[in-house]
């Protein structure tokens, strides 16, 4: 067994822990997890909304919850994060978020009305406490998330990023610290992270646990909709007592009633 995954008893059906260790010598950051039951929790969402994708953006989305994971527990446990990726084959759009000191992720995939472009986008948005948010974008080609994330990496970032398959759904992420060996980090093949403990010093810096949610509420979704009725509740319900929205972040829906929305606005004031 190499990189030892964590087989102590979960405290929750939806935790998964990641591991977070420093490769000595190397200096690179390593993270390994376990992603069977943040797919489950994932899974179950999307039979909740009804949602079925395609096995392409399926691999993609999955793609997209394990890079997105691992890159927050290689972050400061201050941050909350969020990327929105564009790609152009297959045409759609994903987006994920997450908070490190809520320990939570979500996210969504799009394939209505994307942008059709000569090229993919990644804009990536990180906020630290209280801190404005940052935000940095650059364009890429290709069809995989990985590879997506490892070019935003590269060239964003400015250093170095793989992610590799340990075993089904047990991934390793390696990311580049100052003075990493690139060379050794540009040469790793999935056989070589296999025997990463035989090989290389690791040394365990932390163990983090996340599990999908997503934190959408009725509530939620009546002071993101304030701005959009400065016109009056009668002009925002156009003679409807009920209206439909999304939540943008999981996509799951949610009835607006007027009567409970004038009530809640009657509250906040």
């Amino acid at each position: 067994m190499t990189i030892p995954a964590d087989d102590s008893a979960a405290e929750g059906p939806t935790d998964i822990e990641l591991r977070v260790y420093f490769v000595r010598k190397r200096n690179a950051l390593l993270v390994r997890g376990v992603f069977s039951d943040l797919f489950m929790d994932y899974y179950l969402h999307c039979a909740d909304l009804k949602v079925q994708l395609t096995p392409e953006l399926d691999a993609m989305m999955k793609e997209a919850l394990v890079s997105f994971t691992m890159h927050l527990a290689s972050r400061p446990w201050s941050e909350r994060h969020a990327w929105t990726v564009n790609f152009q084959t297959p045409l759609a759009n994903f987006f994920v978020t997450g908070d490190n000191q809520g320990a939570s992720v979500a996210g969504r995939c799009f394939t209505e009305n994307v942008r059709v472009a000569d090229r993919g986008m990644f804009h990536a948005v990180v906020q630290k406490a209280t801190d404005p948010l940052r935000q940095s974008s650059i364009d890429f080609s290709g069809a995989s998330f990985f590879g997506a994330v490892e070019e935003f990496y590269a060239r964003s970032e400015q250093r170095r990023a793989r992610f590799f398959e340990h075993s089904e759904e047990d991934y390793v992420f390696l990311s580049a610290q100052p003075q990493c060996d690139t060379a050794w980090l540009e040469s790793l093949t999935a056989e070589d992270v296999r025997r990463l403990d035989q090989t290389e010093e690791l040394s365990l810096l932390e163990q983090r646990k996340y599990h999908w949610e997503c934190g959408c509420s009725a509530e939620k979704l009546y002071a993101a909709l304030m701005p959009q009725v400065s016109g009056g509740l009668d002009a925002f319900f156009e003679g409807a007592e009920v209206l439909r929205a999304m939540c943008p972040r999981c996509g799951r829906r949610y009835n607006i009633d007027r009567e409970q929305f004038e009530a809640w606005i009657a509250e906040q004031a």
